[in-house]
């Protein structure tokens, strides 16, 4: 029996062409072309299009799925999860207009709540971006830190939405 690597190609007698992802010692995880992702039998029939020799075990789908997921959170303005204090979830935000006659408006506090976190998310993803400018001088560099700062600041009243003391916004007190 010839053991294959990962990025082996073979050509399954059920499932057609595919590339092997991952590799156990008694099965080959497949990506096949036609039906995804299957999981084989190593000793099952299959024609060995390409072998590839000392891959196995390098890198699993976990490993490079959580790495991408870290470098989205890193770099773009992927939001990552946070939770709602539990007080707040399925209730609304109203807000009444001081001008009689006028209707109120009601916001599902999930949605304004999202929406807080991606200010949050993006205001992050600026701060890293002006960290690791080629175009700005270190004085520029820490002013604008420093608006960042008194952003985060104006922001705290809605530390009373987030669940975990770790998500809340900080500002010049918390040294942020």
């Amino acid at each position: 029996m010839k053991f294959l690597g990962i990025g082996s190609r073979i050509a399954h007698t059920d499932f057609g062409k595919g590339v092997i992802t991952n590799v156990s010692s008694t099965m080959y995880w497949v990506t096949f072309m036609d039906s995804g992702l299957e999981t084989i039998d190593i000793d099952s029939e299959y024609e060995v299009i390409e072998a590839i020799k000392n891959e196995v075990d390098t890198v699993s789908f976990f490993d490079v799925e959580s790495s991408l997921v870290a470098i989205l959170q890193k770099w773009s303005d992927a939001t990552q999860r946070v939770a709602i204090a539990d007080k707040w979830k399925g209730g609304n935000l109203i807000l009444e207009p001081g001008e009689a006659g006028m209707s109120t408006k009601e916001i599902p506090i999930n949605t304004f709540f999202h929406k807080i976190v991606m200010v949050r998310d993006r205001i992050r993803v600026m701060e890293q971006k002006i960290n690791s400018s080629k175009n700005l001088d270190d004085q520029e560099k820490v002013d604008l830190q420093q608006y960042i700062t008194r952003i985060y600041g104006s922001l705290t009243s809605f530390n009373v939405l987030f669940k975990a003391k770790s998500d809340h916004f900080i500002g010049e007190k918390g040294g942020k």
